[in-house]
């Protein structure tokens, strides 16, 4: 087992890698948002799960505000890497829609149908 090296990540020219989020119990895939190398440590450190908000340039401790933290439970980088995978125990809704899931909206045959409704 070798030790994991941030610097091994591979971020984008922003200095961000993507980060899907994922129910560690159900498996479903809940969102996807953006890391820099700072906030990746803070998330391996305390175990929680810290974003970069992009339009913010600031962290974004998820549930901060909302109560909708997402506990850390297994953290996966890709064969690339340059995508996370995070299996985390989410609280409440991950989306800022309210819903459980931000992808509440499928395209079936060229029309989008909305799969859940706001908690």
């Amino acid at each position: 087992m070798a030790k994991f090296d941030i610097g091994s990540v591979k971020f984008n020219g922003d200095g961000l890698v993507s980060v899907i989020a994922q129910d560690s119990e159900n498996l479903e895939v809940l969102m996807l948002a953006w890391m820099n190398e700072a906030s990746l440590a803070e998330t391996l450190e305390a175990g929680r799960m810290t974003y970069w908000s992009r339009s913010r340039q600031a962290f974004w401790r998820k549930g901060e505000s909302s109560g909708h933290v997402q506990t850390l439970v297994d953290m996966r980088i890709d064969c690339d890497r340059d995508c996370l995978l995070a299996l985390v125990e989410q609280v409440g809704p991950a989306c800022h829609t309210n819903r459980r899931s931000c992808f509440y909206t499928a395209v079936r045959n060229g029309n989008e149908v909305e799969l859940m409704q706001p908690e």
